[in-house]
């Protein structure tokens, strides 16, 4: 039986990557009675990558750490048959701030590298480490302290947490630092960030301002990690300041390319690996991805573009669509993505504060129209027939018929979508010649033949009477 596959990242301040998932697959379920979906929560190393993991099977882990300011925290990893996946985020993302209050200079990374050293003792082979969402940019330094270097400057004073802070270093007291590249752990870095560490696309220059830092905070944070850059170069003999992903999460790229030794890797790529999330498409008839917002960046390998290339290499005839909050893309710049469509909330409720407090119904709402749009029932007089088998178009008089099984485009209608080969949508026509057979319901004809080009005859010697019958019906 066919089915269709839910997998979207999270609504950002809303709704988790699985809360989204359940809503959708309630909306279906209500205007498409009987229809079956498995629900995959994604997400792409940021906020949500551990509750992806659960809903995949994954064991939660809770364990108390420092947070972004100092104080105690409950964060979360998750394992899994000696996997871990951690989120950064979860020991000092911007959600862990007390109150909401950004320290842009003071923020600390120490809880990460907490995280780490959980994992390590519960025997973690491989560790995933997401990056993004977090509230420092202290180059990882923080990360260090956790596995047990000591950061001081001039006079040996041990230097308080933070990037500011950073521009006092001098020495680097490693004498009990671990050493997990060399313990037999391998370590990735989950990132689609390919910033440096330093300069106008670095992590301050760029990232310093969404937590909060002025313009004279990111001019100190640049110092910060300029010089935390140098220092551990000169100790440490690696230079991964311009590595891309240094950048990633205030700098946590650079310090886990350097002392942990991490290989970046694409987030949502590495995420739905683990999550076996291609195992979920044979039989699939439709995929719904998405996320709070689909804009510019969700072209530059967001999760909805990672799902959408996912499904064109593993399943190039299943169709991808999106929900989301917001959509500013173009149909052109969707279908660039493998994305066929995009449903958002904003087209159904104009009123941005009650898709805001209530964007759970709004979901379910959108998720009709995605099933009456691409899940319509078929009928017997909806099947047509070509050289390769058989052709199903929908009531719609195949404005949205997606056609995977067959290499030639019955035209039924003007505007029709078949599998390009790459995934994606496009409209038109391909060689081949379709005979009409006796009408269908409405527009939609009953049964055609389709042959291939090379066995197409006297196409010029049709009368307009021919041409007229066999030429498409919709507008």
């Amino acid at each position: 039986m066919s089915h269709v596959v839910v997998a979207p990242d999270k609504f950002k301040g809303t709704l988790t990557a699985a809360q989204v998932a359940v809503h959708v697959a309630a909306g279906l379920g209500q205007a498409a009675p009987g229809v079956k979906t498995v629900e995959v929560p994604v997400a792409d190393g940021g906020d949500g990558t551990v509750d992806a993991a659960e809903a995949a099977g994954y064991r939660r882990i809770e364990i108390g750490v420092r947070g972004p300011t100092g104080s105690a925290v409950t964060a979360s990893f998750a394992l899994l048959d000696g996997t871990a996946i951690i989120e950064s985020a979860q020991a000092c993302g911007l959600t862990r701030l007390p109150g909401g209050t950004p320290a842009p200079l003071t923020a600390t990374s120490r809880g990460v590298g907490e995280l780490i050293l959980a994992a390590v003792r519960m025997r973690a082979k491989r560790i995933v480490l997401g990056l993004g969402g977090v509230a420092c940019t202290d180059g990882g330094a923080g990360l260090v302290t956790a596995l047990g270097g000591r950061l001081v400057d001039a006079s040996g004073t041990e230097l308080p947490p933070g990037g500011a802070a950073l521009a006092r270093l001098d020495h680097i007291d490693d004498s009990r630092l671990r050493d997990l590249s060399g313990a037999g752990t391998e370590i990735v870095a989950a990132t689609d960030v390919n910033n440096p560490l330093l300069g106008p696309r670095g992590a301050a220059a760029v990232y310093g301002p969404q937590k909060g830092a002025s313009a004279q905070d990111v001019t100190l944070l640049e110092e910060g990690l300029t010089r935390w850059a140098e220092v551990t170069e000169r100790l440490f003999g690696f230079v991964k300041r311009d590595e891309p992903g240094a950048g990633a999460a205030g700098g946590l790229g650079f310090a886990a390319l350097g002392f942990l030794g991490a290989v970046v890797q694409p987030g949502i790529e590495l995420l739905l690996d683990l999550l076996a999330f291609t195992g979920r498409l044979p039989g699939a008839r439709l995929v719904i991805t998405g996320e709070g917002a689909l804009d510019e960046q969700t072209l530059h390998g967001k999760a909805p573009a990672g799902v959408a290339r996912a499904v064109a290499a593993a399943a190039p005839g299943v169709p991808v669509v999106a929900v989301a909050g917001v959509c500013s893309l173009s149909s052109e710049q969707l279908r660039s993505t493998g994305i066929a469509q995009a449903y958002a909330l904003a087209d159904i409720e104009p009123d941005l504060t009650r898709c805001l407090e209530q964007p759970g119904p709004l979901l379910e709402e959108l998720a009709g129209h995605i099933a009456r749009d691409w899940l319509a029932p078929l009928r017997p007089d909806d099947v047509n027939w070509c050289t390769s088998g058989p052709i199903r178009i929908t009531p719609r008089a195949a404005r949205t018929t997606w056609m995977p099984q067959c290499r030639w485009s019955c035209m039924a209608a003007a505007f029709m979508r078949y599998g390009n080969g790459r995934g994606g949508a496009v409209g038109g026509r391909v060689s081949g010649r379709c005979t009409p057979g006796s009408p269908g319901p409405g527009r939609t004809p009953g049964r055609w033949r389709c042959r291939p080009a090379s066995d197409a005859r006297g196409g010029r010697r049709r009368s307009a009477r021919r041409r007229r019958r066999a030429a498409p019906t919709g507008g």
